[in-house]
């Protein structure tokens, strides 16, 4: 601990480390080196971005300092829609502030849900008097006496206390640079084993390009997730081949007020902006039986290749938590499942919890 790497030579074995506490500089050598450095949030170059309230929020110092500093803020710009963006909006208006979410997209949490899903809860954020800049971007931060008071888009500007950068993350994959394979971002591509294009550096988590099983390709999808399951590979495949990595379908979930949602795969959204040709269906159900004492409504969305029927892609949203129910689509795409195999698959019933033909079934009945 308390010790930075300042330099790998790869083809010697050599790192440069300095003692933060001493301030020493010495040379250490390996025989396998393990990458773990993770990403760092995307800091756009906006003019008046270094000015004093205008926060990031990645670790637990970052977290800490929005707290503190959330206590005085009575107006607070959160720039950026993604899993981060909103939740922290979620937890400022909670708090009684008042919020501003700007993002340069049409809506929010595009990257993870269609339209279908997004809307009831951008009316969710607005109903309790959040605003939502979308489709603006920032140009530029204004202060006085070095502390943020107003940010300026290409079509208004907002007046702010406090700002929170939620743009997204990048590899922080610097000290490797040229000396292993990596995407055009950065991050750094590894085989099935968890090794690099030098047999010798093993990588995982936000650093690293994964498998993504929907396509086939190498993505860069930084999830904590995909980040424990890498690492725990590391070790099992550090001495030799022992378990190769699956690949991922980026499968995640988020709560928001009283809705629960979830996706994994592919959205009609993400594909098409892949030009990927996908089909889909939309089922909206309840979650049990009509003549059971309460039922709430729910939204489920099943995506797949249109010619050989194979699963691509799986939304959900409900004031009930039918979460789990993309972890089973996960499960699906992975083992490249087709519409007509989970339309007869063998689920459970019990009116407690659901209906004779699953959620899933009927998803892919409707897709038949």
């Amino acid at each position: 601990m308390l010790h930075e790497v300042m330099e790998i030579r790869s083809e010697k074995k050599e790192l440069d480390v300095k003692n933060l506490t001493t301030g020493e500089v010495f040379t250490d050598t390996y025989d396998k080196l393990v990458m773990t450095t993770g990403s760092w949030p995307i800091v756009p170059n906006i003019e008046g971005i270094n000015q004093e309230n205008i926060l990031l929020s990645k670790n637990y110092g970052h977290a800490q300092m929005i707290i503190e500093k959330a206590k005085e803020a009575k107006k607070i710009a959160v720039i950026g829609a993604g899993y981060i963006g909103v939740e922290l909006v979620e937890a400022f208006q909670q708090y009684g502030k008042d919020v501003t979410l700007i993002d340069a997209s049409d809506r929010i949490l595009n990257k993870y849900l269609d339209k279908e899903f997004t809307d009831p809860v951008e009316t969710e954020f607005e109903n309790r008097g959040v605003k939502l800049a979308l489709e603006q971007t920032v140009k530029k931060f204004e202060g006085k006496d070095g502390k943020v008071n107003k940010v300026i888009t290409d079509k208004s500007s907002y007046d702010v206390d406090l700002v929170v950068l939620c743009v997204g993350f990048k590899p922080n994959t610097f000290l490797l640079e040229g000396q292993v394979e990596m995407m055009p971002n950065g991050a750094i591509k590894v085989d099935e084993y968890m090794r690099t294009s030098n047999e010798d550096i093993l990588a995982a988590g936000d650093s690293c390009a994964i498998h993504y099983n929907p396509t086939g390709q190498t993505q860069y999808i930084p999830l904590a997730t995909n980040a424990v399951r890498m690492g725990t590979l590391v070790a099992r495949n550090l001495v030799s081949k022992s378990i190769r990595y699956m690949g991922t379908q980026g499968t995640s979930g988020l709560h928001l007020y009283d809705l629960s949602m979830a996706s994994t795969g592919l959205t009609a959204t993400s594909a098409a902006a892949q030009g990927i040709e996908v089909d889909h269906v939309i089922v909206r159900e309840t979650d049990r039986p009509g003549f059971m004492p309460t039922t709430e409504d729910v939204l489920f969305k099943l995506t797949f290749n249109p010619k050989t029927r194979v699963i691509l892609g799986a939304q959900v949203l409900s004031k009930a938590d039918m979460t789990q129910s993309i972890n089973t689509m996960s499960v699906a795409i992975q083992n490249k499942m087709t519409v007509e195999e989970l339309g007869f698959v063998d689920f459970f019933f019990q009116p407690h919890f659901n209906k004779p033909w699953n959620i899933l079934n009927q998803a892919a009945l409707a897709a038949l």
